[in-house]
Parts: C-alpha cells; structure tokens; sequence
C-alpha cells in the first residue's frame, strides 16, 4: 500500500465482540494505523507503534455501527495521513506520524470476520 491506495475491508461484526483492530505498518512492531473501535467504550482509537511502543491515542466518539452488523471500511493512504471512511460515511483521519511511504503489514485482531479485503 502506498499514498492514493484506498484498502477496501468488509466484515462481520459478532454480536459478542467488545472490538476489533485493523492494524497497518512495516510489522507488528511498528504501526502507522491501528484502527481500534470498541463498543464497551462506544470509541473508535486510532494510534500508532513505533518500535512496540504505542503513541498517544486519538479517539473519536462517531461509533456508528454496532454488534451484528456487516460492516464496509474505507482505508485510504494520503501523504501524510490516513483517511478511514466508515460505513456511514463519516471520516476518521489519523497523521501518518512515521512519514511511511509505503505499507507492507496489515493485520485484523478481534471480533471482525472477514468477508472481502480489496487493495485498489
């Protein structure tokens, strides 16, 4: 993934999961997105790692969908920043901290069953 990318994830929301997390970067180590809603805490954070160490969240409150529901995310890598578009419409946007140029990690965590992932 590279600036103008956009990453496509559609997914199954178990109605039991408390979150998920959508993670982007070199490795598992360091993360230019972790895309984080939790439903316990009605919250989407966004963070990142840089040599397994987390930075500073931003949380965002617009938690538009819910447990049971299948799900679209928009990812969509700018030059300096990532742009998610939810399923709802409303963007989360998060600085790309570590000025990465290109992205060759991706993980999903947690209650998301995977239906489609599209790199375009």
């Amino acid at each position: 993934m590279k600036p103008g990318n956009i990453l496509k994830v559609k997914g199954k929301i178990p109605v039991d999961t408390v979150g998920f997390s959508i993670n982007l970067g070199c490795n598992s180590r360091d993360l230019a997105l972790h895309f984080n809603p939790r439903f316990n805490e009605s919250v989407i954070v966004c963070n990142s790692k840089c040599s397994d160490c987390w930075q500073t969240e931003h949380r965002d409150h617009h938690l538009s969908f819910y447990r049971g529901s299948t799900v679209k995310f928009f990812i969509e890598m700018l030059s300096d920043k990532f742009r998610v578009k939810l399923p709802d419409g409303h963007e989360v946007y998060f600085p790309n901290r570590h000025g990465y140029r290109k992205i060759n990690y991706v993980s999903i965590h947690g209650g998301l069953k995977m239906v489609s992932f599209r790199l375009s």
